[in-house]
């Protein structure tokens, strides 16, 4: 299943997108019975309108101040109530209002968007682990943490352009239309009008094709920093065959195609700026040129004339910031439009509505004529049908390919059966929830992956409310308890990533403490002890043996020596059972079984 993405930015598809992304993230303005987000944008709106209110006024203060001083005629009550120095204190007074109700805002409103921003990282991740087998090998991860990270962070920044931007920014340039149309006349409403027209048209369209060079350079940093952790998490691959300077050049080559479109966008960033200030000096030297031939003719006031200027300013304040908000939001649109375009992808496997919760009495499970193939062209199992009873353990061996550990995904439900049905205990495993199945089965696999942290965190992992006792309880019977308790920091050390801290032995003796303390009743093994070697195999094979007394188990082998012991062995080739039987027996029948015995007997002694 290819993961969509968004690849061609014609405008037509980058604004669908746009909405798209809009409508996702909307509601977290105004969630369904959450009156205390209500309450906070509310509120947030209540300041971030007192703003507006008095930053308009505070020009007026600005220019009583002047005529004061510069002997012009002020109306004598406020002349007579405050006097010069106090309009002038008054002027200071009203910017530090505005900008104290703008803090407010940004206070009131922190906690909406810090919610938002943590439920929509959670929903991500919650879905990613939704998500089939199928897609997560499929996946890159570097490119997946960087899509998901953009994503995220642009969260709250949209939200505050949905509530603080667009509309703010339209109330406060239509009150400063009002004044200049009424306080002055409408021909300087007509040029502010002009320049704010040709500088948005401007803004929009150089921003339109920068959000095409943003992609780009999003698409290499991306391609980049998943080369990075390919080559990072494959460390011991690169050192095998020398590969340190092949792979240098590969992240170098990933970084050049992203310096040159970081350059492209630098350049054009550049070429709006200019073109930006460039409309806004003209409008404000126009409207500062017909003030100041007022001012010589005698119908305007020097305070006039300074009003004029603080509004244009303040003007230029605003699409100033409408010219990097759009930017913003642009670069927002596209960085959580991948990230929805990930929350949109289908889980290939879902619970059915209403599906209870998996009832093991005993744990037989059931293989009834299943046929499964990863895609449709390329069959890997073709009706394939093996009973193992309660308690039972039989063992599946076949060559490479011949669909042993595809058996194993099945029966996890990593994918669904095109045909026939898996059942444990009769109950159909698409009819079942996957939380109880996956809680019913315990799997031990070839290479136990443990994660970064501390050996009492993995084997905890298994069951995370067990006590101590019984985490150390679950390490003895792997025979790993003593190898922990003489370690410096005991259940404490670190196992580094990927547990490369231990031994491969080592790894897997956790991996079967975690699976005991998990305590399923059913079990599988699925070439467990094959990337061990023979001395150290040898020895996990009696854990093994021990683990799977009173459970039903499922080994999935490639070494025959370790399932001699099984109660029954079926053999699969080209995705069809061909024999099935114990190892006494099909040795007797000097069939496949028994060509694949001689054969890595042989290999055996040619090794010895």
């Amino acid at each position: 299943m290819r993961m969509t993405t968004i690849t061609d930015w014609d405008g037509e598809t980058a604004r669908k997108s746009g909405w798209r992304t809009i409508r996702r993230v909307a509601p977290y303005l105004w969630p369904e019975g959450q009156a205390w987000v209500k309450w906070r944008v509310v509120l947030a709106l209540a300041a971030l309108f007192l703003a507006k209110v008095v930053a308009v006024g505070t020009p007026f203060f600005y220019k009583a101040a002047v005529d004061a001083l510069a002997g012009e005629a002020v109306d004598p009550v406020l002349m007579l109530a405050v006097g010069a120095v106090g309009l002038t204190v008054a002027y200071g007074v009203a910017r530090l209002m505005t900008v104290g109700f703008q803090q407010l805002r940004d206070v009131i409103f922190a906690r909406v968007g810090q919610r938002a921003l943590r439920q929509l990282a959670l929903e991500t991740f919650r879905h990613i682990h939704a998500l089939s087998l199928r897609y997560h090998i499929t996946r890159k991860t570097g490119g997946l943490s960087r899509i998901i990270e953009r994503g995220v962070k642009g969260v709250e920044f949209l939200l505050r352009f949905l509530l603080f931007s667009i509309g703010p920014l339209i109330l406060e340039l239509a009150m400063i239309a009002v004044v200049l149309a009424v306080v002055f006349d409408l021909r300087y409403l007509a040029v502010v009008v002009g320049t704010i027209a040709i500088y948005i048209w401007f803004t929009f369209t150089v921003t339109e094709w920068r959000v095409k060079i943003r992609k780009e350079m999003n698409d290499q940093d991306t391609d980049a920093n998943q080369k990075a952790i390919d080559s990072l998490l494959n460390f011991e691959t690169v050192k095998y065959f020398g590969a340190e300077g092949r792979e240098a050049d590969r992240y170098d080559s990933a970084m050049a195609g992203y310096e040159r479109a970081a350059l492209k966008t630098s350049y054009s960033l550049a070429f709006l700026n200019f073109g930006q200030s460039l409309l806004i000096t003209s409008g404000l030297v126009v409207v500062m040129v017909m003030a100041a031939l007022g001012v010589q003719a005698g119908t305007l006031t020097v305070g006039d004339f300074v009003m004029v200027n603080a509004y244009m300013i303040q003007i230029t304040m605003p699409l100033n910031f409408l010219g990097t908000v759009y930017r913003e939001i642009r670069q927002a649109l596209v960085d959580m439009g991948e990230m929805f375009d990930l929350l949109e992808q289908p889980a290939e496997v879902r619970d059915r509505p209403g599906a209870p919760a998996v009832e093991v009495n005993g744990g037989r499970v059931e293989l009834d004529g299943i046929a499964f193939g990863y895609d449709d062209a390329r069959p890997v199992l073709k009706g394939v049908s093996i009973g193992v009873g309660a308690g039972e353990t039989v063992a599946i061996v076949g060559p490479s390919g011949s669909g042993k550990s595809t058996i194993g995904r099945l029966l996890f439900r990593f994918y669904d059966v095109s045909g026939g049905a898996l059942r444990i205990d009769g109950q159909d495993v698409r009819d079942v929830t996957q939380d109880s199945l996956h809680q019913a089965i315990g799997v031990v696999p070839q290479d136990t992956v443990l994660f970064n942290d501390t050996i009492f965190y993995n084997i905890a992992y298994g069951r995370p409310e067990a006590t101590r006792d019984e985490i150390e309880a679950a390490a003895r019977a792997a025979k790993i308890h003593d190898f922990i308790a003489a370690l410096p920091e005991g259940y404490d050390t670190q196992v580094g990533e990927r547990g490369l801290k231990l031994s491969g032995g080592e790894k897997q003796r956790v991996g079967i403490a975690r699976t005991l303390l998990k305590n399923p009743p059913i079990l599988l093994l699925d070439e467990a002890t094959s990337a061990l070697d023979t001395e150290t195999e040898r020895d996990i094979q009696d854990e093994l043996k021990a683990m799977g007394e009173g459970r039903t188990v499922i080994t999935i082998a490639h070494r025959l020596s370790t399932v001699v012991d099984a109660d029954r062995i079926v053999v699969l080739e080209n995705g069809e059972v061909v024999e099935e039987g114990c190892h006494e027996a099909l040795l007797s029948r000097a069939g496949r079984y028994a060509a694949m015995w001689r054969r890595q007997a042989a290999e055996r002694e040619e090794a010895a």
